[in-house]
């Protein structure tokens, strides 16, 4: 499955992609949201989004709800630092909002399993 994932920091973000990159996964970084929407035009072929909650100028919610106003159905998974709030977690753009935590690879997996199941 070819993953974009969006993070502001690029060391975190080619952590992410290097623990989407284990489980098999191709994947493409951007390092903030409008890079992120030029690379979703530029590969017809991402089948999900992994981006970082807290970036500047657009955040990861206000991305995950601009690409859903543009039609943009992909699956969009939120990490955050932060303890995930329910509200956050139930969002109706994300597919899962995933802690970033020692657990993460797994729960990484557990979330990109689900959005194939649903």
């Amino acid at each position: 499955m070819r993953i974009l994932v969006v993070d502001d920091d690029s060391l975190a973000g080619e952590m992410t992609a290097a623990v989407l990159e284990e489980q098999g996964h191709t994947t493409l970084i951007a390092d903030d949201a409008m890079a992120a929407i030029e690379l979703l035009e530029q590969h017809a072929d991402i089948e999900l989004i992994v981006s970082d909650m807290h970036m500047p100028l657009v955040n990861g919610i206000e991305l995950a709800e601009m690409l859903r106003e543009q039609q943009v159905t992909l699956p969009f998974i939120l990490l955050t630092g932060d303890t995930p709030t329910s509200a956050l977690s139930s969002h109706p753009a994300l597919a899962a909002c995933l802690m970033k935590d020692a657990a993460l690879m797994d729960t990484l997996a557990n979330a990109i399993d689900a959005t194939r199941i649903s």
